[in-house]
């Protein structure tokens, strides 16, 4: 099996990412009592506060600088500024995350230059006010994403808190996923810092009274402190050196690096567990040792119905590399694998896994759902794995889709979605699995009743 790159098309029609500003608030989050303000106009930040709600089923406060024809045209650092004054006055957060968005970008705000000028006016000249220039045509949300991550420590980073703590950065996972890269660190014993952690922030029990920033994320003294951790553990082989917050930490701060995929599939939660051992020096816990058991299981359960599975994948760089390689596996053939994001990585990464396979596996850079679709059909695929925007896949060409990654909006419970570790690729493959099953049950009485016509036909017996 070899990977075969697909250059990206000259127009985009229903992409298959997000905008890198949406992307940018994830992080932010994932810092308690943090808020961010959208520096553009109304409708971007509406636009977001209603995507990730639909998402996380939680409410989403996100502000806006509100910029209007007359800040087009003589700038908006006015409304930026008079935009921070209500979000301190309303939220009286520790932190907030300052980012930009077409508009702002095109018409050549300096936000740094705005943000010290603000902070300055105010005689705050410690606040944690972090600039990320995130114009929605400088890339997709998960380069959004990993920059706002880069960018925080960049501002933040504090090298004289030595320690032995180690660093632990998590690509856009669910909350629920985060939880269980928690758990497995928990049950290791070792401490570390989580960053960006959203893992209460964005799936936060039912509290009363309403609190208007959720409790839970990374504290502000952690933040500063992971420019002295012992080493950095980053979830993301895809992630650019340009926009790595381990490898600012590396480069500035000496910080080692280990760079690791998303511990999903037996291999790679293997390896995550592997290199948790050997910087830790600790044995792993029997509780671990029965998940991988049962995970072992459900593999020799459910691989004679997955053999038949031919996959669509698509998502974010690093998930959509995790669930091919969980799909391989597991004996399910990958004939597409797309992101909407620029990552030239992916089509290397999938090259390595799927090497010694019988078939060739179409890797798409930058792509978008009307591409995804005319390859998945040449290719017979008939199984979707990826957020809910796939659902055109069901709809046109009736291929099933099991849901994973950001966003999904048609169904509930997407911040509860696990697929991480040993016990996430127990529920994620299962997922794939009954969905197979139902496929193929579904249709299959149609499918003996044309072949026998078929047969008739050509002079077959009846």
């Amino acid at each position: 099996m070899e990977a075969q790159l697909n250059s990206c098309r000259s127009m985009v029609e229903n992409p298959c990412s997000a905008c890198m500003p949406l992307g940018a608030i994830l992080p932010f989050k994932g810092i308690r009592n943090a808020m961010v303000i959208i520096h553009g106009s109304q409708g971007c930040s509406t636009y977001m506060r209603r995507h990730l709600s639909e998402h996380y089923n939680e409410p989403i406060d996100v502000a806006s600088s509100s910029i209007n024809e007359k800040g087009t045209i003589y700038g908006g650092a006015d409304n930026l500024k008079k935009g921070l004054d209500n979000l301190i006055k309303v939220y009286q957060p520790d932190l907030i995350g300052v980012l930009t968005t077409c508009l702002a970008e095109t018409i050549g705000e300096d936000i740094e230059h705005n943000a010290a000028e603000y902070l300055a006016e105010r005689g705050w000249a410690n606040y944690p006010l972090v600039t990320v220039p995130t114009p929605g045509y400088g890339g997709s949300h998960s380069e959004g994403y990993f920059l706002a991550v880069k960018r925080v420590l960049e501002q933040l980073s504090d090298s004289t808190y030595k320690h032995n703590r180690l660093n632990l950065i998590v690509p856009n996972l669910s909350p629920a996923d985060v939880r269980e890269i928690k758990r497995i660190m928990d049950l290791m014993g070792l401490s570390y810092i989580l960053f960006p952690d959203y893992s209460e922030t964005l799936d936060s029990p039912f509290s009363h009274p309403y609190r208007k920033i959720a409790e839970g994320g990374t504290g502000l003294s952690d933040l500063k402190s992971m420019a002295g951790s012992a080493a950095t553990i980053q979830m993301g082989v895809c992630v650019e050196d340009s926009i790595s917050p381990g490898k600012f930490l590396e480069s500035a701060f000496g910080v080692p690096l280990y760079t690791i995929p998303i511990p999903m599939g037996i291999e790679a939660t293997d390896g995550f567990i592997k290199l948790l051992q050997e910087l830790s020096g600790k044995k792993i816990p029997p509780v671990l040792e029965r998940e991988r058991g049962r995970l072992l299981d459900c593999m020799i359960d459910s691989h004679k119905y997955n053999a038949e599975g031919r996959a669509v994948i698509f998502g974010e760089p690093d998930l959509a590399l995790a669930a091919t390689r969980t799909c391989l596996e597991n004996g399910i053939s990958p004939q597409v694998v797309a992101t909407g994001a620029h990552s030239r990585m992916l089509h290397m990464l999938v090259e390595q896994v799927v090497r010694g396979a019988t078939e060739t596996v179409a890797v798409l850079d930058e792509s978008d759902f009307s591409g995804i679709r005319q390859i998945a059909k040449e290719r017979s695929t008939n199984i979707a794995i990826g957020h809910s925007d796939g659902r055109y896949l069901t709809e046109r060409e009736g291929i099933p889709l099991v849901r994973l990654g950001f966003p999904i909006h048609d169904r509930v419970g997407g911040q509860r979605l696990l697929s991480v570790g040993y016990t996430g690729t127990i529920m994620f493959l299962d997922r794939i699995t009954n969905t197979l099953l139902e496929h193929k049950l579904n249709g299959y009485r149609q499918t003996m009743l044309n072949e026998y016509y078929s047969g008739a036909s050509n002079g077959g017996a009846l």
